[in-house]
């Protein structure tokens, strides 16, 4: 029986698997940044508002509108029969016809400038797109909206004391009245003391976030309940949370491509690049809005309600499509949209549109009580819009007064069974309106009314500008870095230069899949990657120098400059990768563009330092006889 030694590969060479990575890795890099070099053409998108829908009408009405005017565009496309995008050549085309269109077209079709991504069809067919350019390289509007907190608190004292009311009755506990102390909290008056000592011992165990204090008025027994402090900050934080998903839904009317919403204490800051109409952006933001369940007021005289009769228990509402008779709905709000946890669209058994809600466990046991007690009576769904109105001072468009709340009917339905969490409303005209209707249950929640208290125009024009800018930023570092290791590393400088231009291709590849938005500070971020990718390299060819100048033999010296610098290295890149880490998680706007690029290209730094500069060495110099290594 004979034995061999396995045969050992030769010193620097990988097996053909890293190298297979590494080509794969390429060919993903490049063709996923390829999207970006195509660019992006202006467009106006029309999409259909609620009940309207794109018609070969509406398509041919478009068209010539647009040769009424002789503007050429570069495309014309309807897009899922749902909206129309029409590419221009540029943008001053892009804005005539805008406005030519909103002229033209009914108020129920939005058009809204986009820019749209020249990506021909072979790279869509990957879905490869290019990077979304974030609101300073795109142009665009910025808004700063203040959240009113007063109404988000009052609204939810009014609900403290609906739910009072309810609970003391379910208790079978007398009480004489139960109203809001105006920010004050919630008052409560008995005319015994033993009704009081058992509306305080139910108080604590359902409504502990609530504190009180007694008082006597005359014959009365007074409780104050006041909302305590941390259910003041919950309130005031759930109130921006809301109003925050509210907006991101109703934005997407404005076609806006990576809209950025984030919170700044009580303030939401809305930027929409790309958009240039601030008019229509406002009115967007506007149609922010809250939604209520009520009982329809049967029997209620309505011509008599017309001309200013309306029963104490019961309110005027008119219908929002503005086409039917006002109707009498019951004052008292079974379900606020605050209790609306989801909304979706479905058909009945009749094969007609509807739709599925679902309320949480306080929203389920309000609407079973009132169900049970009401089946076969009709309900009501109410939208309530805050409008403000605005005044130009010096060029800067300020509100006039506070929200003014508009209240409209969406839908009325009849209660067939008791209703729980879960329920459905039918009775809607088509599946559009059940769409639109389920948008507004799932997003329309807002907690309070919204101002405007700040907002900026960036024309598309300093856009470009700064896209022109930080690409010169950009060219002229990794000029200057390449011309560097070039001259003082030689043919291993060439070798870095390679992998430092493949980490960028990477870099805007992994941005680009990611969706990532690309903004000034993700330049400036890039800029410093550029720097910091050579660092790698720059530690390992200067081990590599030591292991020469200790008279180690070439392809020694090439294996342990790359394993001697391979802890050094993680070492830094790691803890520059935790610093980008925290900043993108405590930072806003222009830091975590920052943070993202910064992170990206730390990732792909190392794997082009380490394993892809490697591969090129380990292909040319490996497993040669070396007199002489130019480095």
């Amino acid at each position: 029986m004979f034995f061999s030694e396995p045969q050992q590969r030769p010193m620097n060479t990988y097996p053909m698997w890293k190298y297979l990575l590494v080509v794969f890795a390429l060919i993903i890099g490049v063709l996923y940044s390829l999207p970006n070099i195509y660019g992006e053409d202006p467009s106006i998108q029309i999409s259909p508002d609620r009940k309207f829908e794109i018609t070969q009408e509406v398509i041919d009405k478009s068209k010539k509108s647009l040769a009424e005017v002789n503007l050429s565009y570069k495309k014309f496309e309807v897009i899922d029969g749902k909206k129309i995008l029409i590419r221009f050549n540029d943008i001053n085309d892009q804005l005539a016809a805008q406005n030519k269109l909103r002229a033209d077209l009914d108020e129920g079709y939005i058009v809204a400038l986009n820019l749209a991504p020249a990506t021909p069809k072979w790279l869509d067919a990957f879905n490869a797109k290019p990077m979304k350019l974030g609101l300073d390289l795109r142009g665009g509007i910025h808004f700063k909206l203040e959240v009113d907190m007063d109404v988000a608190i009052a609204k939810r004292e009014q609900q403290y004391v609906d739910d009072l009311k309810s609970t003391l009755r379910e208790e079978k506990i007398r009480y004489h009245r139960i109203d809001r102390a105006k920010g004050d909290g919630v008052n409560l008056s008995f005319r015994t003391d033993a009704d009081r000592v058992k509306a305080l011992d139910v108080m604590g165990k359902k409504f502990s976030e609530l504190k009180t204090r007694t008082t006597e008025k005359g014959k009365y027994f007074i409780i104050t309940a006041r909302i305590s402090q941390t259910k003041l900050a919950e309130i005031k934080t759930n109130a921006v949370k809301q109003n925050m998903t509210t907006i991101r839904s109703r934005i997407n009317q404005l076609g806006v491509s990576e809209p950025q919403v984030y919170r700044e204490g009580n303030r939401i800051v809305v930027q929409l690049p790309g958009v240039q109409d601030s008019a229509q952006a406002k009115k967007v933001l506007s149609a922010t809005a809250s939604l209520e369940f009520r009982l329809v007021k049967q029997n209620g005289d309505i011509q008599a309600a017309l001309k200013g009769k309306i029963p104490a228990d019961s309110e005027l509402f008119e219908w929002r499509d503005n086409d039917r008779l006002p109707s009498l709905l019951k004052k008292k709000v079974i379900v606020t949209g605050d209790h609306i946890t989801n909304a979706n669209t479905g058909v009945d058994e009749n094969g007609l549109p509807q739709v599925s809600i679902s309320l949480d466990s306080k929203g389920g046991s309000k609407m079973t009580a009132v169900s049970k007690r009401n089946i076969g009576k009709p309900m009501a769904t109410v939208f309530i819009e805050y409008k403000t109105k605005y005044e130009n001072v010096n060029g800067i468009m300020k509100p006039i007064g506070k929200p003014k709340k508009v209240s409209k009917i969406i839908s009325i339905a009849t209660i067939q069974t008791v209703l729980g969490s879960n329920f459905r409303i039918t009775g809607i005209d088509s599946a559009q309106e059940a769409h639109t209707l389920a948008i507004l249950l799932r997003a329309g929640a807002l907690t309070a009314p919204i101002t405007i208290v700040e907002e900026r125009t960036i024309g598309p024009s300093l856009g470009k500008d700064n896209i022109a800018k930080g690409v010169l930023s950009v060219q002229i570092g990794l000029a200057t870095v390449l011309l560097f290791m070039l001259f003082y590393y030689k043919l291993f400088g060439l070798i870095a230069d390679l992998a430092l231009m493949i980490n960028l291709v990477l870099i805007v590849a992994i941005m680009s899949m990611l969706g990532a938005t690309l903004t000034l500070p993700g330049i400036a971020g890039i800029v410093l990657t550029v720097g910091m990718a050579v660092d790698a390299n720059v530690l390992i060819y200067e081990r590599i120098r030591e292991e020469l100048r200790d008279k180690a033999s070439i392809q020694r010296a090439i294996h342990q400059g790359y394993d001697s610098a391979f802890s050094t290295i993680m070492d830094a890149n790691i803890t520059t990768l935790i610093a980008a880490i925290i900043l993108f998680a405590i930072g806003t706007g222009p830091v975590k563009g920052f943070a993202v690029t910064l992170a990206i290209g730390i990732l792909t730094s190392m794997f082009t330092a380490i394993v892809g500069s490697r591969a090129l060495v380990n292909l040319w110099f490996g497993g040669r006889k070396l007199k002489k290594l130019w480095i």
